[in-house]
């Protein structure tokens, strides 16, 4: 974080700094919500959570060297103490006030990032582009919601000359209190679908929700958006900003074409104006043509050297941890390990992938868990995964956890099948009922929502710890 005294920060966030002989003392370390990350000098949130409360752990943060805690009640501890109304809101008015100082005194470009799928690939596939060039920030991880956007905000300097800032929401208004912090210059849009849809009441409620993203743009920003997706792209008709567009349509400013899939990556033929070149990524899935291109259209709305961009590109090696990780297991077995997240689209897009990369002569086994935060869409959508999967002639399924039930009804119920689809309750019995099946040549997708934990049963297939 920029330089800052505990005064000033009492300031922003419109608290009252409990030791005023502190005043001046100057904080320049990380602010954390977590007292496990704390390091000397950090600041320290005492956030009030669903599952326990920040202020529980001050003692453990100022152990760990916080240096300034900002809580909501008066606190007993030897550090100077910020208490404030509301530490979220605190924290928002923090980071907002630390980007535009950054901004005011600096050479300070931001973009954010939304869409249903892709945001946290297309996001490291940015900063992969970005930082090859200058001193740049993106968050780790999925760092995207009210509390982990701006603690990611929070961690640029006076010397950061691109902010990636990762944006996801679980209900309406909350990527627009985002836009109002992080004030982008430039707002991508990926993919309007059914991910948390519970959260937005349909998809008609998700498309409003992820326009949030470039409604406020300026005139003099820029809003790029996905062609492809009609919802995304009727969204030019609510911004101010100018509109760029990346997609395989032709009339996209940002195209790829010629896109093909193998076990060993994705290629496709890049095209920008006069340029036309061949892009051969090294992470798997078809569905992350559509995150380079972002990236892409970012850069080559920066003024930045799209070569250069797309050879970056090439070299990064995976999207990131648990999304379609691919492992080359024992026995000559692959594993692609994509269980961090999942959606309706996400995994037809991995089902569709392992259908591509499993050798003619060789069996493709999808192990699937739930998909998570669909509400009132959760029981058909699990079924349409069920029967596409029969319909990719997947040679093998196991479901597991009551929750995804209807993935397997559904894919008994298609035809055709007898026994490829199989119901257990637990991770150890799919790995139990599996793992002495598993013979050379087999592709096995793990893919479901983290709450379900298959992530871990991945790693267990593939012989990796984290």
């Amino acid at each position: 974080m920029i330089a800052l005294s505990a005064a000033e920060i009492a300031s922003i966030t419109e608290g009252v700094l409990v030791e005023e002989a502190q005043a001046g003392i100057v904080l320049t370390g990380s602010v954390e919500t977590d007292s496990r990350l704390v390091t000397p000098g950090s600041v320290f949130f005492a956030l009030r959570g669903e599952v326990t409360d920040g202020h529980l752990f001050v003692d453990a943060a100022v152990s760990n060297g916080a240096a300034l805690i900002v809580a909501e009640r008066d606190v007993e501890t030897s550090v100077p103490t910020v208490v404030v109304d509301d530490g979220v809101v605190a924290l928002s008015r923090l980071a907002a006030a630390v980007v535009e100082r950054v901004r005011r005194h600096g050479r300070l470009k931001v973009v954010g990032i939304t869409g249903s799928n892709g945001k946290t690939s297309t996001k490291n596939m940015l900063r992969a582009v970005l930082s090859d060039l200058a001193p740049t920030v993106a968050p780790q991880g999925s760092f995207n919601n009210h509390v982990g956007a701006p603690i990611s905000m929070l961690r640029i300097d006076d010397d950061t000359e691109y902010l990636v800032v990762e944006m996801g929401a679980a209900g309406p208004g909350e990527i627009a209190r985002l836009v109002d912090i992080a004030r982008p210059d430039t707002g991508v849009v990926l993919k309007v679908g059914l991910a948390h849809a519970g959260g937005f009441g349909g998809i008609e409620g998700t498309r409003a929700a992820k326009a949030e993203m470039v409604t406020d743009l300026p005139t003099t920003g820029t809003a790029i958006l996905n062609a492809d997706d009609d919802r995304v792209a009727g969204m030019a008709s609510v911004t101010a900003a100018r509109v760029v567009t990346f997609g395989q349509s032709p009339t996209a400013d940002y195209r790829a074409s010629e896109i093909e899939v193998s076990a060993t990556g994705t290629t496709f033929t890049f095209a920008h104006g006069d340029l036309r070149r061949p892009v051969a990524l090294r992470i798997l899935g078809e569905h992350h043509v559509m995150n380079a291109l972002a990236a892409l259209s970012v850069a080559g709305e920066w003024g930045l050297d799209l070569d250069r961009a797309a050879t970056v590109l090439e070299g990064v090696a995976r999207a990131e941890r648990w999304r379609m990780e691919l492992f080359d297991a024992p026995g000559g077995v692959t594993v692609v390990n994509d269980a961090y997240n999942a959606s309706p689209d996400s995994v037809a897009a991995a089902l569709k992938t392992l259908a591509q990369i499993t050798p003619s002569g060789h069996r493709s086994v999808a192990v699937l868990g739930e998909m998570a935060e669909l509400g009132e869409f959760a029981r058909d959508e699990h079924d349409r995964i069920g029967r596409l999967v029969v319909r990719l002639n997947i040679g093998q399924l196991i479901v597991v956890g009551h929750a995804a039930r209807h993935i397997h009804m559904a894919a008994g119920l298609e035809g055709s099948w007898d026994g490829e689809s199989l119901l257990v309750d637990t991770i150890d019995e799919a790995y139990d009922l599996l793992h002495p099946t598993l013979r050379a040549g087999d592709v096995v997708l793990v893919k479901s929502s983290k709450s379900a934990g298959l992530r871990f049963l991945g790693d267990r297939l593939a012989g990796v710890s984290e």
